[in-house]
């Protein structure tokens, strides 16, 4: 194999490898996006639709089941995918790929990884502290607290998540298609 050969097979192995993880990171971004979505559009309503005796103890839970390595990859792993997309389309000359991703990864970094960890994780862990109390007003209003904090955190993260996700198909986008090395 000549030289010439063999760089254009390092080449075009390098491209299938920055696709394949680049569609990694929209399959990662999808998931958490739709993770966050359900409970925005179901699971909540479901739950302050219950009686609060009932809704606390679940919400317990779902909390306490939700670290599972079934949920870490998508969680976790979404971040690095994305920001391991845009060095590899940067590498690769896909520079408005390479922005695209960049700021997938900004979007949920800051917009859904960083509020779960600092407000919802900790309302979670309060939560689960707690005794569920017997009196409907005083779950009632146990519940109330809980819930509208939540979910207005919750909808942030599914923004952001939703964010990224369109972020990374436009990055998958742009890098396919060949524009963007500018």
């Amino acid at each position: 194999m000549d030289a010439e050969s063999s760089q254009v097979r390092g080449a075009t192995t390098g491209r299938v490898f920055s696709c394949g993880i680049g569609l990694l990171a929209v399959l990662l971004s999808a998931a958490i996006f739709g993770f966050f979505y359900a409970w925005v559009c179901s699971t909540m309503w479901g739950l302050d639709a219950a009686d609060p005796r009932v809704a606390i103890p679940a919400m317990q839970a779902m909390n306490a089941s939700v670290r599972n390595v079934v949920f870490a990859p998508a969680f976790f792993g979404t971040p690095f995918a994305l920001t391991l997309t845009a060095l590899l389309a940067r590498a690769h000359g896909r520079r408005r790929a390479a922005w695209f991703f960049l700021a997938a990864a900004i979007s949920y970094a800051g917009g859904a990884l960083a509020p779960t960890l600092l407000v919802n994780v900790p309302m979670n862990e309060a939560l689960a502290a707690v005794a569920v109390p017997t009196d409907l007003a005083a779950a009632r209003d146990l519940w109330l607290d809980y819930s509208g904090t939540w979910q207005a955190w919750n909808l942030a993260r599914t923004v952001a998540s939703g964010a990224a996700l369109l972020l990374a198909v436009a990055g998958v986008a742009s890098a396919v298609g060949g524009r963007g090395r500018g």
